[in-house]
């Protein structure tokens, strides 16, 4: 008999290994319990009938049906919370990427059997994502394979913005959702846009797939940040996974500053460091963004900007994916204004076009 109130995990993993793994990680868990093993799509499309899971993790790799064919089949017929299991190597990261964009929630690397002393964090770090995940925004995908924006408009044209100069700076923090999130506000970013930088709560062997990915798709140049690059307008620089993204000054020019100090708020690149070194440095040049993710990390560090003089923005309820790190940036009086992902970025050009006196959309 079901426990109430218990989230109702299905493991599917074609990996005996993993299965049991994932099992007893996730049954170690007050609140929650593993409804069902499946070892590939098929199996697990009759135990999802059967058990009617809160929450699925998938694997990325499987046989019989590919995880995406499964994950695009089941966000478009039965959407459900999805966390995907990703092998940390360029494919794993190109495949999990592609998922995000399908709908999956988030994702987790695959355990590292031989380190034993990491298994806590491991076990802390995947039920964590469950548990957002079971309270995750899922909305349908249109046929493209984007989210719908959450307020019923459809997506915006690029808006075309002539403002140039290269002390304006876009400060942008995420977490869960935030791959999506991000693509979505730098597709509708014009070639000459301010310089942007970015916190995306994700793990090393993600970020230069994440940011090359971007690049593919964006007008704008998106790279994976290096330590001491110039940052230059009409270019999005991504904190790479194993350090912080901060902002610092080399005479007139804002440039990049990578630290692999300790995580803050559980996380490294944080986005505290990034708007707490947009706050010192860039003052009232400084737009910051803050978009979907779990926890509270960026909050301060957004209020640290705000007393510098610079203009803030957070995403709403109603289009993110986990409502947590807006909702306490707004709740420490942190942001100027709330808006969609779908008139965010209109919203952030139109400042700078208002403070630089000339039009934006054309």
């Amino acid at each position: 008999m079901m426990s109430i109130g218990k989230i109702k995990v299905l493991i599917v993993d074609d990996s005996a290994l993993i299965r049991s793994v994932m099992t007893a990680i996730i049954s170690s868990q007050d609140d929650m319990e593993v409804v069902g093993v499946a070892p590939d799509p098929l199996v697990a499309r009759d135990l999802i009938k059967q058990t009617n899971p809160d929450v699925l993790t998938l694997d990325v790799e499987m046989p019989r049906m590919d995880g995406l064919d499964f994950l695009e089949k089941l966000m478009r017929l039965r959407p459900m919370p999805v966390v995907m299991v990703s092998s940390l190597t360029e494919r794993g990261s190109e495949i999990t990427l592609r998922a995000l964009e399908l709908g999956a929630v988030d994702f987790v690397t695959k355990p590292k059997m031989s380190i034993q002393a990491g298994m806590r964090e491991y076990t802390d770090m995947i039920a964590d994502k469950i548990r957002v995940a079971a309270k995750a925004n899922i909305r349908p995908r249109t046929l493209r394979g984007s989210v719908a924006s959450g307020d019923g408009s459809e997506s915006l044209p690029m808006i075309r913005n002539p403002l140039t100069s290269s002390e304006k700076l876009i400060i942008i923090g995420a977490s869960t959702g935030g791959p999506e999130a991000i693509k979505e506000f730098l597709i509708r970013m014009p070639p000459d846009c301010p310089g942007i930088l970015i916190a995306q709560h994700m793990p090393e062997g993600f970020t230069h797939s994440f940011a090359r990915r971007l690049d593919n798709l964006c007008k704008i140049s998106v790279k994976e940040a290096e330590h001491g690059e110039r940052i230059l307008p009409g270019h999005a620089y991504v904190a790479p996974g194993h350090s912080h993204l901060m902002l610092s000054r080399s005479g007139a020019n804002y440039m990049t500053h990578l630290d692999q100090g300790p995580p803050v708020n559980r996380h490294r690149p944080s986005v505290d460091v990034l708007f707490g070194s947009a706050a010192k440095y860039a003052g009232k040049n400084a737009v910051g963004v803050i978009l979907t993710g779990m926890g509270k990390d960026g909050a301060l560090g957004m209020r640290e900007m705000k007393g510098a003089g610079a203009y803030n923005f957070a995403q709403d309820e109603a289009s993110c994916v986990v409502f947590g790190m807006p909702r306490e940036a707004i709740a420490v009086g942190a942001a100027h204004e709330v808006g969609s992902l779908s008139t965010l970025p209109g919203m952030v050009l139109d400042y700078f076009a208002t403070h630089s006196g000339r039009s934006l959309r054309v």
